[in-house]
């Protein structure tokens, strides 16, 4: 395996590697690294927690010389905000010991302060699509002397809609630059943007998307409904040996929330949420909260399931069944990060069997099955949505009783036709008018 003294780093960018406790790069480091150094464009297909952002930003920080340019130079777009703040730190982690202006924007805060931020200079821009074209818009931010773009996470972006963002973004670009994207999945829209503006591309594969990684175990468990998952997930969480750092994904924001308010009590001060209905504010301190061990437990919608790198989390639990396959494999991705061994738990109802072989199938991998636990009690409650639906209508008689005739007769106004108004009913009878002469001969009468 080679090590990162073959990718002959200047000396600053070795002792902050060193800092950083990497011993030696990762696959798609190694195959990324000469084709970004040369200049070409490039699509990574990676999956999650394989170490693709130290993959694009050791060659473009080995050749980013100091300049005193305000406008920036590396354009680097991700989906969510935590993903800026996150490689916004890693950037500044690995640039430590050089002269390298990062600022990082994203939508949720204050437009006006990073507005500011912009217009002191930067050497790299890292924002989502949103408020970079927002920034745009008001001529706030200049993309002129950009001479490499990285998107990361793109088949994210446009799940989430912001193929027109991007598109025009790339308006505002100088044609001569070099393009680095790189994705989880090869999907269509990623094949039209990787054809519509990137020029002959170098690609390369690492642990693509639907092959999960070996250094992550899985097991599942067949629960009856919602409140038998939470019993289960109480049950667990209780050995604090073992499940020492959990991040339980949660397919809506509404049953996160009723996740969270069930498990509070029993594990007080223990449990962090973060979900897209969060303040900026807020989902920052649940992460770092998270990350920093002062919450044991992350209860968390998909929408940080992709990109953010949560260190030395033990296990994830998928509390219910993803409707796309693809999010199970990038929620697993969060454990077993940098080669560490990881556990994935999926617990699922009966209902949600289905979308379990949709995951395996694409895998390629069946899920061992445990018996629920004869301890953990089996809730008969039932959520609003889980009730039953009764297709019969409820006000319809649908007995078939006999009916007779009126039980009275008409009304006598009720009886009465319409005979138009009364100008029909009282025509006048046409008569012939009196000639000129014999006007003038009754006149004559009347004298």
């Amino acid at each position: 395996m080679k090590s990162f003294a073959d990718f002959a780093l200047s000396p600053p960018l070795v002792k902050a590697i060193a800092e950083l406790g990497f011993e030696a790069p990762t696959p798609i480091q190694q195959d990324a690294f000469s084709p970004i150094l040369s200049g070409k464009d490039l699509v990574g297909i990676a999956q999650t927690g394989t170490g693709k952002t130290v993959a694009y930003l050791l060659p473009i920080l080995r050749d980013l010389k100091y300049s005193g340019i305000i406008h920036p130079r590396v354009l680097l777009l991700v989906p969510t905000r935590e993903l800026v703040l996150q490689v916004v730190n890693q950037i500044e982690e690995l640039s430590n010991y050089l002269s390298v202006r990062v600022v990082g924007i994203y939508g949720g805060t204050n437009i006006n302060t990073q507005k500011i931020a912009v217009a002191d200079g930067c050497d790299i821009l890292v924002a989502t699509p949103g408020r970079l074209y927002d920034l745009i818009i008001s001529t706030s931010v200049s993309l002129k002397q950009v001479k490499k773009l990285i998107i990361d996470e793109v088949d994210v972006m446009l799940d989430q809609g912001f193929r027109f963002q991007l598109t025009n973004i790339f308006d505002h670009l100088p044609d001569k630059r070099q393009n680095l994207m790189f994705s989880a999945t090869m999907t269509e829209e990623v094949e039209t943007l990787i054809n519509d503006f990137f020029v002959s591309p170098v690609k390369i594969a690492i642990a693509p998307s639907g092959a999960p990684l070996d250094n992550i175990s899985q097991e599942a468990y067949p629960a009856r409904n919602f409140h038998t998952k939470i019993n289960l997930l109480s049950h667990l969480m209780l050995d604090r040996s073992v499940f020492e750092k959990v991040l339980v994904f949660v397919d809506t924001k509404k049953n996160a929330d009723r996740v969270f308010e069930q498990m509070e009590d029993q594990f007080p001060g223990e449990i962090g949420i973060i979900h897209a209905n969060k303040s900026q504010n807020f989902r920052i301190r649940a992460v770092k909260g998270f990350d920093s061990g002062k919450h044991r437990i992350l209860i968390a919608t998909d929408v940080i399931a992709r990109g953010l790198d949560l260190e030395n989390v033990s296990h994830v639990i998928s509390f219910d069944v993803p409707h796309y396959p693809e999010n199970y494999i990038h929620r697993i991705g969060r454990t077993g990060r940098a080669e560490k061994e990881g556990q994935s738990i999926l617990f699922y109802c009966e209902y949600e069997s289905d979308r379990v072989l949709d995951i395996e199938m694409m895998m390629d991998h069946q899920i061992p099955i445990h018996d629920f636990p004869q301890e953990v009690d089996i809730s008969s409650k039932l959520l609003p949505e889980e009730q039953p639906k009764d297709r019969k209508n409820p006000n319809r008689n649908f007995k078939k009783v006999a009916r007779g005739p009126a039980f009275h007769e008409k009304k006598d106004k009720n009886k009465k036709t319409n005979q138009g108004g009364s100008y029909l009913r009282k025509k006048k009878v046409y008569k012939k008018p009196k000639t000129r002469g014999d006007k003038k001969a009754n006149l004559r009468k009347k004298r």
